[in-house]
């Protein structure tokens, strides 16, 4: 088996929800927003096409032709808002499967993303992109069969809908939870399945508890969670590696490092993400100390 077929990869290329936020108080976390490129047994993934995305293809320009599997968890801007950006899509000889869930109001992923090209909203509609893009419908509850690569899905906690997946190879797992709110008198059912026993587990804990739940300016309804649900996502589903995304754009470089701090200490393998972070479920062991993974995101 060749290197790049004996590969499970993940790299982030957008951690932030609702907004970019670039600036002097993002430089060490990023201010992009969703965006994670998975490479599988020789496949390329990518999950949501945030800002993140537009930085995704800079970097995927040294590589022509490519092929890619783009997955959408759903059509908020800041996962969207980087695909008019994504140069490769504009090439042809690029070839891309583009999937996403019916939106409740039945619109198809390919519709949503077309119609933020509509005039008056950008210069150029989808229709100029000169890549081969494949645009796919999936259930919820589908198994997305690519290569031995399967991609489960599960409906999600959020206004408007989003899911989760979860990217399953060789008895190794990653599950991308973002953009979903806890229920606050139980763990989410959908949440454990997708996390369950899985060596990586991505998950949206935009806000802390205390911001959650704050008299003055509650988050609750806000379709999003917290870093103390995730670690008890974690250890509910028996999770080897928590990964803390989708920050929200008011969180400093100084405030992340506190989250970081405060979920090592309940989760101790755990890491905030940041943009340019790499985990390598094959060569690296799942059980980094947390000290290791900051001291690694000061020096990178």
């Amino acid at each position: 088996m060749s290197k790049m077929q004996n590969q499970f990869t993940v790299r982030f290329w957008g951690v932030r929800g609702s907004i970019a936020c670039p600036g002097p108080e993002t430089v060490r976390y990023g201010g992009n927003t969703s965006c994670i490129e998975m490479q599988v047994a020789g496949h390329r993934l990518i999950f949501d096409g945030g800002t993140g995305l537009r930085v995704l293809g800079q970097a995927l320009m040294r590589e022509l032709p490519i092929e890619g599997h783009l997955f959408f968890t759903h059509s908020h801007w800041d996962h969207i808002q980087g695909f008019p950006f994504f140069v490769p899509a504009f090439i042809k000889g690029n070839k891309f499967k583009i999937y996403g869930a019916i939106a409740p109001n039945g619109s198809t992923i390919e519709q949503r993303l077309n119609d933020q090209m509509l005039h008056p909203n950008f210069p150029v509609p989808l229709q100029i992109m000169g890549a081969d893009l494949t645009f796919c419908d999936i259930d919820i509850g589908e198994t997305v069969k690519i290569g031995d690569i399967q991609v489960e899905n599960a409906l999600l906690n959020h206004p408007g809908e989003a899911v989760g997946y979860r990217v399953n190879w060789n008895g190794h797992a990653v599950a991308y939870v973002t953009d979903t709110e806890h229920f606050t008198d139980r763990l989410d059912e959908h949440v454990l399945w997708l996390a369950r026993e899985a060596d990586l587990m991505i998950y949206d804990a935009t806000y802390t508890d205390e911001e959650y739940y704050s008299e003055k300016s509650s988050k609750v309804g806000w379709g999003h969670s917290t870093w103390q649900e995730a670690v008890k996502v974690a250890k509910a589903a028996n999770v080897k590696k928590l990964v803390i995304f989708h920050h929200d754009p008011l969180h400093s470089d100084a405030f992340m490092d506190q989250i970081q701090e405060n979920t090592a200490e309940a989760f101790p393998n755990s890491v905030v993400a940041w943009e340019g972070l790499e985990i390598d479920l094959l060569a690296s062991p799942t059980n980094v100390p947390a000290e290791e993974a900051s001291e690694a995101k000061l020096s990178a």
